[in-house]
């Protein structure tokens, strides 16, 4: 099976499970995933994101850089968090 094959077998399920494995760095079950598991893992999230048509701001790895559709700076629908000390 090729990975588009498999990516578009996915459910909603495996997908927010490989999606938490990711962001936590383990498997359901508590064990760590290897470097090459976290690469493969983030791989078949991302493209599920993209199988899917999930909107640009809620995929994995978004970031917003204040563009607006037409190219120009304008304001932003997100909130910029700044850290103070």
């Amino acid at each position: 099976m090729d990975f588009k094959t498999l990516i578009e077998k996915l459910d909603a399920t495996t997908y927010a499970n490989l999606k938490k494995a990711v962001e936590i760095g383990k498997w359901p079950d508590g064990r760590a995933l290897t470097e090459e598991q976290k690469a493969l893992s983030l791989q078949a999230v991302i493209g599920y994101e993209l199988e899917h048509d999930f909107p640009e701001h809620e995929r994995t790895g978004f970031i917003d850089t204040g563009e607006s559709a037409c190219g120009g700076f304008g304001e932003s629908p997100f909130q910029t968090i700044k850290w103070q000390e």
